[in-house]
């Protein structure tokens, strides 16, 4: 007996018995093979977290793919949520349609943009926190409590305690606070984030939108993450579910540790797509006996300005290889300048470690002790120089003009004059003056900005039009990138250009 296919073509009855005997087989092997995805929990993952004085050892999961069960009963107790009520002066943002008592106000302003009457105003913020220690210190984001004249505590016994800001760091975005309570909290133990691998399972716990006790689980995207944060970014990146309200919250390893501190999302509505930001918990680990003890941090001050080596700038400073910091301004009197570190230095190495990238510069000099003696290795004209510098403190907040001329990277400069230098705000009369920017050309690509100041082109100082004229022509010949030092408000930066 025959039957006809999809196709039409004839298919006989053998064949059949043959398709259902391989079937069979293929079933026996898949559900032999698929069946520990819902009855095998032999395989255990150690847990650490310390409640109430007993030990979780154990979080059952499936071999390939875990169970949170357990991470999520033994953290439930430890993560709390965190309401604050804070007055900003002369705030601007889209107003929630709610009222200013609306307790997502700050997530309407950040993600909708738009303006709010000026004048002070009162608005509520909700974010979440985690107990570190059991007479009551709890971790959280700067950004949850700061200038809060109120901050409330929602445990998760529903108890609602009332806390007080220990200690906050702007620059990293983390805050201490601790609550008095009659009987010892259970803790989060804290792992080591450097250890972390991209594509380990991590778990998130929050109150994201204000809904307590909220679990989401990923993996780990990525690491060293820089999102224009501060000057000391290097995030853990996530796919696990973070959303506003989630800041503060633990990012916790399979292990039962915290690994981060989920802190920020990219999102262009205001939901999560899939992109949270966590802070590594080892940075936080350095900061928490000063957040505790003084209530600030110290960090370590070097005095310089430093920008990315990009490839065209390492081609034109005929370095190997794009890496280390390059020194784009050096602040006067700093411990840098006293070191005789210059302008155009290139660091590759800070007390030992080496600087792949300018990223990396700043997170070493704030860790380093102030009034260390340290070493660095420069590049400087293709030579390699050691400088001794000793580590300062960081502060908190440390007319007649020429004819214009048009060069063949699209821009038109003219000297500077004192007359023009002071309608610029200049020190004193140096370089040429950027008037104007060609679209599309060499100059705009690099990134120069009418406004900007020339002072340097290939490492060569230029006064006047002649001198700029030469150095570009002699540059050009050469057919590769030419390095410009320009002056920008406070600060001098190189920029590459490629010739056209």
């Amino acid at each position: 007996m025959d039957l006809k296919g999809p196709w039409g073509r004839s298919i006989a009855f053998k064949d059949l018995v043959i398709v259902g005997v391989i079937s069979a087989l293929v079933g026996l092997g898949l559900s032999g093979s698929l069946g520990w995805l819902s009855n095998d929990r032999s395989a255990d993952v150690r847990l650490a977290a310390q409640t109430g004085g007993s030990e979780i050892r154990t979080v059952p999961s499936a071999r390939g793919l875990p169970d949170f069960v357990g991470l999520a009963r033994a953290f439930s107790p430890i993560v709390v949520n965190i309401a604050s009520t804070q007055v900003t002066e002369g705030f601007q943002g889209f107003g929630s349609p709610f009222g200013e008592e609306d307790p997502f106000s700050e997530f309407w302003h950040r993600f909708f943009g738009g303006p709010l009457p000026r004048g002070p105003q009162r608005q509520k913020s909700l974010g979440s926190g985690f107990v570190i220690d059991r007479g009551g210190y709890i971790l959280t984001n700067n950004h949850v409590v700061e200038n809060a004249q109120k901050i409330v505590v929602k445990l998760a016994d529903e108890r609602e305690v009332e806390a007080k800001v220990v200690g906050r760091d702007p620059k990293t975005d983390i805050a201490v606070i601790k609550i008095n309570t009659d009987k010892e909290l259970p803790t989060a133990p804290l792992g080591d984030s450097d250890k972390l691998e991209v594509g380990e399972w991590v778990m998130a716990i929050g109150n994201p939108f204000g809904l307590d006790q909220t679990v989401t689980a990923g993996i780990v995207s990525a690491k060293g993450r820089v999102i224009g944060q501060g000057p000391y970014d290097s995030f853990i990146q996530t796919d696990a579910s973070i959303n506003p309200g989630n800041s503060g919250g633990p990012l916790i390893n399979l292990r039962g540790e915290v690994v981060g501190i989920n802190t920020a999302i990219f999102s262009r509505t205001g939901g999560n797509i899939g992109i949270g930001f966590a802070i590594p918990i080892n940075l936080v680990k350095e900061l928490l006996p000063q957040l505790k003890g003084k209530g600030k941090v110290t960090r370590g001050y070097l005095g310089v300005l430093i920008q990315k080596v990009t490839p065209e700038i390492a081609g034109s400073l005929g370095l190997d290889k794009a890496h280390g910091a390059l020194v784009a301004s050096v602040s006067k009197d700093g411990p840098a300048e006293r070191a005789g570190v210059k302008v155009g230095d290139v660091i590759v190495e800070f007390d030992g470690k080496e600087i792949k990238d300018s990223n990396d510069l700043p997170l070493v000099v704030a860790r380093t002790a102030v009034g260390k003696a340290v070493r660095l290795k420069v590049l400087r004209d293709k030579r390699e120089v050691g400088v001794s510098v000793t580590v300062g403190e960081l502060k908190e907040e440390e007319v007649a003009a020429a004819a214009p001329e048009k060069g063949n990277f699209g821009l038109t400069v003219q000297r500077v004059t004192p007359q023009l230098a002071e309608s610029l705000g200049l020190e004193k009369a140096e370089g040429l003056v950027v008037t104007a920017v060609e679209p599309g050309s060499a100059g705009e690509e690099a990134g120069i900005r009418r406004g900007d100041v020339i002072l340097e082109v290939d490492r060569k100082p230029v006064k006047t039009v002649a001198e700029y004229r030469k150095a570009v022509g002699e540059a050009t010949k050469r057919g590769k990138g030419i390095l410009f030092l320009v002056r920008r408000g406070d600060s001098t930066l190189f920029l590459a250009l490629k010739p056209q």
